[in-house]
């Protein structure tokens, strides 16, 4: 689900659930209790969705060790396992509160909407389906969602979001997490934006009206039709 060869397990103390959580890029993801895990009716329907179910909930709750189990594709199957079962605890009410102390500290990031100011944001998936598409940012302010930020990789190069072995499924949050959290802390739901907030393009203070922008189409289609027919005009010569 994010792992890649900067984030290898092996060699590693802290318990496999911290050392998940811990890696870069995966702020956004609560340490899921024990407990939670434990039950086998939390995890029903899991079963199919990876291979090696049984060793990747093992390695999850350290009955085995990192280096007992020295298998690459076994952590990635564990870090999307993982990831479906987070994706179930934060609807629940100690994972809401979990997140909660995330989102308070602004751990999930801001909106990058200026008119927004800083308002906190929610992590969101657009999928429920594994393997469909990355984790997004829901901003309660202006109801839009955005890409989160890029992250920084140990080499200093930035790893995008959109897509690759770094990038977080949205599957591990899904599409109801925000929308539920706000019902739930409903205190925590901003005003909306004022209806004039919107930004407006100006040329030397005067407005740029939405005809220039009309007509800029306009002349970009005749322009694409003309050269059609030029082309067409020097294959027929």
């Amino acid at each position: 689900m994010a792992y890649n060869e900067d984030s290898s397990a092996s060699g590693h103390d802290e318990p496999w659930i911290q050392w998940f959580c811990g890696l870069k890029g995966h702020e956004m993801f609560c340490e899921v209790e024990r407990a939670y895990i434990e039950d086998g009716f939390n995890l029903y329907g899991l079963r199919a969705c990876v291979s090696n179910f049984s060793d990747c909930l093992d390695l999850i709750l350290d009955r085995i060790g990192p280096d007992d189990s020295d298998d690459s594709h076994l952590t990635q199957s564990a870090c999307t396992l993982y990831g479906l079962i987070h994706a179930r605890y934060i609807v629940t009410a100690h994972g809401l509160d979990s997140m909660y102390n995330k989102y308070a500290a602004k751990e999930f990031g801001t909106c990058p909407l200026v008119h927004c100011n800083g308002q906190p944001v929610l992590p969101v998936g657009l999928k429920d389906e594994i393997g469909v598409d990355t984790v997004k940012i829901f901003c309660p302010k202006c109801q839009c969602v955005y890409q989160p930020p890029p992250i920084r990789t140990r080499s200093g190069h930035h790893s995008s979001n959109s897509g690759g072995g770094g990038a977080v499924d949205g599957a591990a949050f899904g599409t109801t997490f925000p929308h539920l959290f706000l019902m739930t802390f409903n205190n925590l739901v901003p005003d909306p934006l004022p209806p004039g907030s919107a930004y407006i393009p100006r040329v030397f203070g005067f407005r740029v009206h939405q005809s220039v922008r009309q007509q800029n189409i306009v002349r970009s289609g005749s322009a694409t039709a003309y050269s059609a027919t030029a082309l067409s005009d020097r294959k027929s010569v």
